[in-house]
């Protein structure tokens, strides 16, 4: 099965989008966006990004715990992992978002009704 990006509202109000892998597992997340034609330029921006591996920026929690940012050219933040447990977790994660992102599907939430994420 092939990732799909998410797109959602939030409890503020805010659209964001999710990356997911095949198994569902969400790999990425956005910050909120007030309007939802920049969270899809987020999403484009993450397809194009994502192919750059110098754009991930590998960090850790304030707990020592492993994550990565997704950077673009300008160096905004376009999208945060999940905290991982390992390192080498981390870096798989890395390798979905470089493979899944470029041909990921976006899957709408905010056209059903409420607006909020389904499910």
């Amino acid at each position: 099965m092939a990732g799909k990006f998410e797109v959602y509202t939030d409890k503020a109000g805010e659209t964001r989008f999710r990356l997911k892998a095949g198994n569902g597992q969400v790999i990425l997340a956005s910050e909120g966006y007030k309007k939802k034609a920049s969270c899809m330029n987020g999403i484009e921006s993450v397809r194009k990004n994502s192919q750059d591996e110098k754009r991930f920026e590998r960090a850790e929690t304030k707990n020592g715990k492993p994550r990565f940012n997704l950077r673009a050219g300008n160096g905004q933040v376009i999208g945060t992992s999940e905290t991982y447990e390992s390192t080498s977790a981390r870096d798989n994660g890395i390798a979905s978002v470089m493979k899944n992102a470029p041909d990921a599907k976006v899957d709408d939430q905010t056209l059903l009704a409420g607006g909020g994420p389904a499910g």
